[in-house]
Parts: C-alpha cells; sequence; structure tokens
C-alpha cells in the first residue's frame, strides 16, 4: 500500500495542527499502530513550528516572501517519510549544531531525531530554504481501518 499527500500552508501557526491532524487520520485509516503515529505526529509538529517560526526571509515558489511552507508525507510499504519545507535562511552550514539540552531554540529539531529513525536536514538548492526530512518504520495494529487488496 502506498499513500502520498502535500500540504503547502501560510507560515501561520494555525497551519501547524492541520497537517498534524491530516497526518494522524491518514495513519489511522492505514491501520498504523497509535504509538507509532502519536510520535510521528510530534515530529511533524516540530518541524512545522520551526517552519513557521524561521522559515520567512526568503521567497516560495510563487515569489512570495516566505508567507508558505510545505508538508509532503509517503506511506509506502513499512515505511512513512515526511518532508517539510521552508523559503527561509536555511540551516547554517553543513551540520546542524549540537544544542546543549538548556538551549531555549533546537531542542524541536533534537526531538525529531530521537523520534523518527532517519533524519536529514538540509537547505534547498537553487531558491534556499530548510528542509526537514525523516522516516519512521511502522507498525501496524491487528486490524487495520484501510481494507487492502
Amino acid at each position: 500500500m502506498s499513500i502520498w499527500w502535500s500540504l503547502h500552508l501560510r507560515r501561520e501557526a494555525a497551519s501547524v495542527p492541520l497537517a498534524r491532524r491530516l497526518l494522524l487520520g491518514t495513519m489511522e485509516t492505514a491501520g498504523v499502530d497509535p504509538d507509532v503515529s502519536y510520535e510521528l505526529s510530534v515530529a511533524l509538529t516540530e518541524a512545522c513550528a520551526n517552519a513557521v517560526e524561521h522559515g520567512g526571509d526568503g521567497s516560495d515558489e510563487s515569489g512570495a516572501a516566505g508567507r508558505a511552507y510545505r508538508v509532503t508525507a509517503y506511506l509506502d510499504g513499512e515505511t512513512c517519510r515526511i518532508e517539510v519545507a521552508d523559503s527561509g535562511p536555511g540551516f547554517p552550514g553543513a551540520e546542524l549544531p549540537a544544542a546543549p539540552s538548556d538551549a531555549e531554540h533546537g531542542r524541536g529539531l533534537r526531538l525529531i531525531e530521537e523520534l523518527a529513525d532517519h533524519v536529514q536536514f538540509g537547505n534547498r538548492s537553487g531558491r534556499g530554504g530548510a528542509v526537514v526530512s525523516f522516516d519512521k518504520i511502522l507498525k501496524w495494529k491487528d486490524s487495520p481501518s484501510l481494507l487492502m487488496a
């Protein structure tokens, strides 16, 4: 089974719960274990919050000055991959700097690393902006809601 969706969202705090609810609904319908769904939804929330807070210094595809970001989710076989891309200044340097546990910023990105199986932090080539993508191996409920043929 493969499911994917993509959202183009305004850089507003109200957009974050929308993306989270869509992911949770998709996972529930597909029959993903609720604990795995919850972990992915928290990671998605952190990635979206980061895009809302920091993703506005560049310009998006329409030329609007950083008013939007994109969320794409793929459920393919046993894996879920989520990508959040914004049009801000991107991440400085090649690696995400180590954030002390008492730092005011950077904890959300560390939380994503803890909740996902594989995480990439990078910058969009050409247009600028940050990209956070993460994967998680899925576990399934005993009786999925979505009938699989």
